[in-house]
């Protein structure tokens, strides 16, 4: 069953460092869009576009959301770094909350108002075992047995971090869809590379499995950051810089926190004869 298409069905457009999403609020209007429709709205000339369509859900168990995340291909992800830092910016400046709980298939979450306008999410801990991540078979995550031993993550979504010494000498779309699709990763994976910039400073450049290249990443900068610091090269507190801006990254015993700038570019509505076009 889809969304009536005679509804009109309203929406926000928010982004994290151009990571950049759409996002409907099922606590207002129930949410049953078809993959075709999600696909539609992530068509950048005839839709919105979104690197990810993010759903907000009533929450259980005391969280004050439920959130559900679609890439632009119209597949799930567990995880979605940025999104969740838009979607509790948003919900914090609603009710004046200083922190939240969110609840997503990668587990719950905690929000806070990082103050100066900037938004912290705590990410959870890092999977690093390689049935989590996951890989094919047992196998040593901190360096991989492929070219460029990059190092496997988990962070609800897999990720594959490769240490460069030049980011800018990559093609990161034939590097990245390439990588994304390697026989060690049964569920694809996130791909990135990342260079070591200055005492606990990385440059990094993303592509997301079932988008493609995106100017920042939540989930990816987490993964990269854990990954660093495993392999010796920073301490457990870095800053990133991605294509869309700069985020920070903490490592701490209560999991990986990023904190980081989101903005609300708009809201609006989807017109009844494009939701029954793209049924």
């Amino acid at each position: 069953m889809t969304a009536n298409p005679h509804t009109p069905l309203p929406f926000m457009k928010m982004h994290g460092l151009g990571n950049d999403f759409v996002v409907v609020d099922a606590r207002v209007r129930p949410f049953d869009l078809s993959e075709n429709q999600i696909t539609a709205i992530a068509d950048r000339h005839k839709g919105v576009g979104f690197d990810q369509l993010a759903v907000i859900e009533i929450g259980a168990d005391g969280a004050d959301a439920h959130l559900v995340f679609y890439n632009a291909d119209g597949s799930t992800s567990a995880a979605c770094g940025n999104a969740t830092r838009c979607i509790a910016r948003h919900m914090m400046d609603a009710s004046g909350a200083e922190a939240l709980t969110l609840t997503t298939d990668r587990g719950t979450l905690l929000a806070r108002d990082a103050g100066k306008g900037l938004t912290s999410v705590n990410m959870g801990q890092p999977q690093l075992a390689w049935d989590e991540v996951p890989l094919a078979h047992k196998m040593d995550t901190l360096e991989l047995p492929t070219d460029g031993a990059p190092t496997a993550t988990g962070m609800g979504n897999p990720h594959c971090t490769f240490f460069v010494d030049d980011v800018a000498a990559i093609d990161l779309e034939s590097f990245g869809a390439a990588h994304e699709h390697h026989p060690l990763y049964p569920e694809r994976t996130n791909v990135q590379i990342a260079q070591i910039i200055g005492t606990d400073q990385i440059r990094m450049r993303v592509w997301e499995r079932g988008v493609g290249t995106t100017l920042a990443s939540g989930s990816s900068s987490c993964a990269t950051a854990v990954a660093a610091h495993r392999r010796g090269l920073t301490g457990r507190a870095v800053q990133i810089e991605l294509d869309g801006g700069t985020i920070w990254i903490d490592w701490r015993e209560d999991g990986v926190w990023m904190t980081g700038a989101t903005e609300h570019v708009m809201s609006g509505s989807f017109s009844t004869a494009f939701l029954e076009r793209a049924q």
